[in-house]
C-alpha cells in the first residue's frame, strides 16, 4: 500500500483498488490516476483534507482467461475488510469519510468484498466495471445512495457480457436472425460478473464520464474525474 496524504488525519479518504496487471511496477502511473483525483478535491473543497491509498494487497489477473474467473476477487476479500477496518482504526480524531474506488476487475474485488465480508467504507465508487458480484446494489450492505458507478460510452468493458449471452450472438452470428437478436436482446444491462453497476437497474447512482475509453476516467477535462472527487468529499 502507497498513501497520498497521510489517511491517519485526513477529512476524506481514498481507497483506490486497480485492475487486471496491477502490481508495483504500475504503482507510479496508478498513484498518478488516485493523485488525479486529490487535485481534484483540493480544487472543489479547498477546506477538506484529502488523502488517498493505492491498494494493491491482492494477486491480479495477468491474462483475461484469469480476469474471466471471480477467483483472484473472492481470495482478496479479507484483505480488503481488513485494511478498511484498519483505517478507520488508527484513524485520529472525528472519523473520516472513506471511500473506495475499484477499476475495472478492481471493482469486483470492491463489490466482492463488500458483498461477503462488508466494507468500513461510506461510499464504493465503480468505474469501467464488467460487474462486481451482485445484481443490485442493496447486496452490497452500504447505506442507500452511497453506491456509485460510471462507464465511458466507448468503453471496451461494455463488451463483456455474460457468458450465456455470448455464446447466444456466437450461435446467431451469420443468420438472419443474428442482427435481430442483438437488437432484441433482454440483456442489456448484465455484463460477465452481473448487472452492470451503471445502469438504472442496478440500483445505484451514476455519473457521467466522458468518451475517454476503459482507462480514461482520470484524464484532465474529463467529467467522471470531477464526479469520483465530489464523491470522495461527500458532495
Amino acid at each position: 500500500m502507497v498513501a497520498l496524504g497521510n489517511p491517519d488525519r485526513a477529512d476524506a479518504v481514498l481507497t483506490y483498488v486497480p485492475g487486471m496487471t496491477a502490481d508495483l511496477a504500475d504503482a507510479p502511473a496508478e498513484l498518478g490516476r488516485a493523485a488525479r483525483v486529490l487535485d481534484r478535491c483540493a480544487a472543489l473543497g479547498p477546506g477538506t483534507e484529502a488523502a488517498a491509498v493505492l491498494w494493491l494487497d491482492y494477486d491480479a489477473p495477468d491474462f483475461l482467461p484469469e480476469a474471466a474467473r471471480d477467483r483472484q476477487a473472492e481470495e482478496a476479500g479479507p484483505a480488503l475488510h481488513r485494511f478498511q477496518e484498519g483505517l478507520r482504526a488508527s484513524h485520529e480524531g472525528p472519523p473520516a469519510r472513506q471511500t473506495v474506488l475499484g477499476h475495472s476487475y478492481g471493482s469486483l474485488v470492491v463489490g466482492t468484498a463488500a458483498r461477503d465480508h462488508g466494507l468500513g467504507a461510506d461510499a464504493l465508487v465503480f468505474v469501467g466495471s464488467p460487474g462486481v458480484g451482485v445484481d443490485h446494489a442493496a447486496e452490497l450492505r452500504m447505506p442507500p445512495g452511497q453506491v456509485w458507478a460510471a462507464t465511458a460510452p466507448d468503453d471496451v468493458i461494455q463488451l463483456a457480457r455474460p457468458p450465456e449471452d455470448l455464446a447466444r450472438r456466437a450461435l446467431l452470428a451469420g443468420t438472419p436472425l443474428g442482427r435481430a437478436a442483438a437488437l432484441l436482446d433482454p440483456h442489456d444491462d448484465r455484463l460477465w460478473f452481473g448487472t452492470d453497476p451503471s445502469t438504472p437497474g442496478f440500483g445505484g447512482r451514476r455519473f457521467a464520464s466522458g468518451r475517454h475509453g476503459h482507462a480514461g476516467y482520470w484524464d484532465p477535462g474529463n467529467p467522471a474525474l470531477d464526479g469520483m472527487a465530489r464523491i470522495v468529499l461527500g458532495r
